[in-house]
């Protein structure tokens, strides 16, 4: 790979794995103090609209840090702060009437997202909801800032930012515990707003510690007139709204498997927890595979230079499904240790285990295609071209829409099922992966008007035999875990989780290695 890549990978990959680290330890603290129940199950409810907009607009990766990126990157540090700081302020104060509109009608936005939720749990989400408004207005700024930093090629704090909320949740349980253990009659520990404050209170955190280094590196320009560089400003706006739908697909559709979830109980939760552990390691590929491509895309295409364009495509493309399908294989094989040694404990007793293994295995086959769509669809707004992302994107919800009911049966009220075939929570999750590889399907075939040819035939030969090579690995592995005892104790799981990663890679490396589809070097 190019020294861009190289000089940056390093800094990308140490943040994304800390902030990452945090999540899960997180998410282990959520699991022992929550487990499947209605607190956490509404939680996810009330965070799907701020969670979109944190995530989708403010996170790294997201439209705003990628326009941001396309547009700042060829400027000087002084213009570009002009950009940055005019922007900033319009677009947070559009977010702050969309949050004063989400605030007002909290108890009707969870009523659409979930209309089969108790009313236990619709009553705590709507409450969780009006604390987590004021993260809206506060995701512009951080999106932006993500963008800007990475503009002047500041990577590590970007990477490492998300981890600010992660330990801030940490700090409110391990609060309410000692809280609980002091007290016997608190009940801080179990209080309904508890994870909607913590999330609340570690993006504010996470706005202050970003305006302080935006500021630091002189990008932050309060007091100079909004008249200047409208070309440049537009361009950001008109990259942000396409951009927010092609790149939020997935989150956009969070809304939509959200929606049919509310008819399995403890459905939410379940889905969380599945999604964070594909989620944890698919970011760290995602920030240091694809995150500091964005910016040589962008030279690339503004040089005229579309065959290196093309290459580093590639290229870029080759590295995504060697790690992807390594992970697929890794996540089914593992599926019993991972969810026992991370979740089970407290809370999250036998039956939670259960659900959440069969929906881990469900996203775990579709994590390629997840990965592969996140960089087709940067690498087409990367170079401006956001027409056919947002299209694929709005026909993929439909899609998903149309999959989602279908695969659960294709309910009807007051007529019963009209499809034999169920799969419940599992069927949500096939529904996305159908639906991203048809979307992968479309960007392919459509970068040839770009002037960028992809060697489909050779492409698809190389993915066959890593796919190939990761089934003979997970058959080996497999029958491997099958003769080993299952230890009672977190330590013993843990080791054997160790050893069972090092042999399923050393394996697949080899194997990739004489299939002769794997570029890296061991030195």
């Amino acid at each position: 790979m190019q020294s861009f890549l190289k000089n940056n990978i390093f800094s990308i990959s140490f943040g994304t794995t800390l902030s990452k680290l945090a999540g899960c330890i997180r998410q282990i603290f959520i699991a022992a103090a929550y487990g499947v129940g209605v607190t956490y199950d509404a939680f996810n409810y009330a965070y799907i609209i701020p969670g979109f907009l944190l995530i989708i607009i403010g996170g790294i990766n997201g439209p705003l840090h990628n326009a941001v990126v396309a547009v700042l990157t060829p400027l000087s540090k002084k213009n570009g702060g002009i950009i940055l700081t005019q922007v900033s302020i319009k677009l947070s104060i559009l977010l702050l009437i969309l949050a004063i509109l989400i605030y007002s009608n909290s108890s009707l936005l969870i009523e659409l997202l979930a209309p089969n939720l108790n009313s236990e749990a619709k009553y705590i989400a709507t409450y969780q909801l009006q604390i987590l408004t004021p993260c809206i207005p506060l995701s512009g700024f951080i999106g932006l800032s993500f963008g800007a930093l990475n503009s002047q090629r500041k990577f590590f704090l970007s990477s490492i930012s998300p981890a600010i909320t992660s330990l801030t949740t940490i700090f409110f349980i391990l609060l309410s515990w000692i809280v609980n253990q002091k007290n016997t009659s608190s009940h801080f520990f179990t209080y309904s707003g508890l994870l909607a404050f913590a999330t609340l209170a570690g993006t504010l955190i996470q706005f202050v510690i970003q305006i302080l280094a935006i500021n630091k590196i002189g990008l932050l320009r309060l007091g100079l007139t909004f008249n200047l560089f409208k070309d440049e400003e537009r361009r950001i706006f008109k990259l942000i709204i396409p951009a927010s739908i092609s790149s939020g697909l997935s989150s956009i559709n969070v809304f939509i498997d959200m929606f049919f979830a509310s008819s399995f109980q403890g459905a939410a939760s379940g889905l969380a927890y599945g999604n964070f552990l594909i989620q944890a390691p698919l970011g760290i590929l995602s920030n240091s595979l694809i995150l500091p491509l964005l910016p040589k895309f962008s030279k690339l295409r503004s040089d005229k230079d579309d065959r290196g364009l093309q290459k580093k495509l590639i290229s870029g493309i080759e590295y995504c499904f060697l790690t992807a399908i390594f992970l697929t294989g890794f996540f089914i094989t593992f599926n019993n240790q991972i969810v026992q040694l991370v979740f089970q404990r407290g809370s999250f007793d036998y039956s939670a285990a259960l659900k959440v293994k069969n929906i881990l295995i469900a996203y775990s086959i579709g994590i390629p295609f997840y990965l592969y769509r996140d960089l087709l669809v940067r690498t087409y707004y990367s170079i401006e071209k956001t027409n056919l992302p947002f299209k694929s994107s709005f026909a993929g919800i439909i899609f998903n829409i149309f999959f989602d009911w279908f695969l659960i049966g294709a309910p009807i009220k007051n007529f019963g099922n009209l499809s034999p075939y169920n799969f419940g929570v599992v069927g949500i999750i096939i529904s996305s992966v159908i639906v991203n590889f048809i979307v992968c399907i479309l960007l392919s075939f459509n970068l040839r008007n770009e002037n960028i040819h992809l060697p489909k035939l050779v492409l698809s030969r190389k993915i066959s035999l890593m796919s190939l090579a990761v089934f003979i690995d997970s058959i080996f592995c497999f029958n491997i875990l099958k003769t080993t005892n299952n230890s009672n104790s977190n330590l013993g799981e843990l080791f054997l989780l160790i050893f069972g990663f090092l042999t399923f890679f050393v394996i697949y490396f080899l194997l990739t290695k004489y299939l002769k589809v794997n570029k890296y070097k061991v030195f």
